[in-house]
């Protein structure tokens, strides 16, 4: 399973996947301008459809490139969704 990612906020850099009961989200980030502010790259982060805890941050966040992210998000889900 991959996670199809849409742009989910128009004026800001936000996409959003769901898959498997997870929830998604990859977030560009800069020290300044508009925008999330923090360390440059994209932050990837996950929670599970319906729990009202806040998201989790993907490991290596923030990402050079929205790929690798992607990727990261993929993987996320791989473990999250293991058949023992």
């Amino acid at each position: 399973m991959t996670l199809q990612f849409h742009r989910a906020i128009e004026h800001l850099e936000v996409w959003s996947a769901t898959e498997d009961d997870f929830s998604f989200v990859i977030t560009y980030e800069t020290p300044t301008g508009p925008g999330f502010h923090g360390r440059s790259g994209y932050v990837a982060s996950w929670r599970p459809l319906g729990d009202c805890r806040g998201a989790i941050k993907v490991g290596g966040s923030p990402f050079r490139t929205f790929a690798t992210a992607e990727g990261a998000c993929n993987r996320m889900l791989e473990y999250l969704t293991e058949k023992n």
